[in-house]
């Protein structure tokens, strides 16, 4: 049993040497950049020590089939939790960075815009949350609701900020006519496209 484990641990060493040395012979012959060299000598490691834990883990008697599917499902379970959590962390550093460069204020109104002039989401800003802004929504029927954006957005988007009182006026003088040249008024936030209404 030792015997084997030896030649096991052996064999994934002169295996990883030989990896190597054919890694930084490809790095040479197409000039790689390091980063990549690092890489693929990284990832070559780290599948000869999975292999050579497997076999070493086999000659003992633990099932590999029973290994290999634990593997998986922790990992699996891993890179879930590790996205989720990235999301989580990103809207928490986007919320200090809106209050550090403060592109907008609470009460202002703000537009997301989608491209170009297309309408966005848009509303007044009445809470900066560490994972969401909550934008007030006006409709053109009455009422208003509530717009939950996650923070990330707003710096994957470009922002648009309106002065005090000057929203209405602004949204007024875009919209378009109508036939007899009368003014249809839009009210902020109307027609702000699918983001689910939240009332508080």
């Amino acid at each position: 049993m030792a015997a084997q484990v030896l030649a096991i641990l052996l064999l994934a060493w002169a295996l990883r040497g030989l990896l190597r040395r054919l890694i930084a012979r490809l790095a040479a012959h197409y000039e790689l950049p390091p980063m990549v060299v690092i890489g693929a000598r990284r990832l070559s490691t780290f599948l000869i020590a999975m292999a050579a834990t497997l076999a070493v883990l086999g000659r003992f008697g633990v099932s590999a089939g029973v290994l290999w599917a634990a593997f998986t499902g922790f990992a699996t379970v891993a890179a879930v939790a590790f996205f989720a959590a990235w999301s989580v962390l990103t809207n928490i550093f986007c919320s200090f960075l809106i209050l550090i460069t403060r592109p907008f204020r609470l009460h202002d109104h703000v537009e997301l815009l989608e491209s170009g002039e297309k309408p966005g989401l848009r509303g007044e800003v009445v809470d900066i949350h560490l994972i969401y802004v909550t934008l007030r929504e006006t409709h053109a029927h009455g009422g208003s609701s509530l717009l939950r954006i996650p923070n990330s957005l707003f710096f994957q988007r470009a922002v648009r900020r309106w002065e005090p009182g000057a929203p209405s006026a602004v949204l007024q003088a875009a919209a378009p006519t109508t036939g007899r040249g009368q003014t249809r008024s839009l009210a902020l936030g109307g027609g702000s496209g699918p983001a689910a209404a939240d009332p508080d």
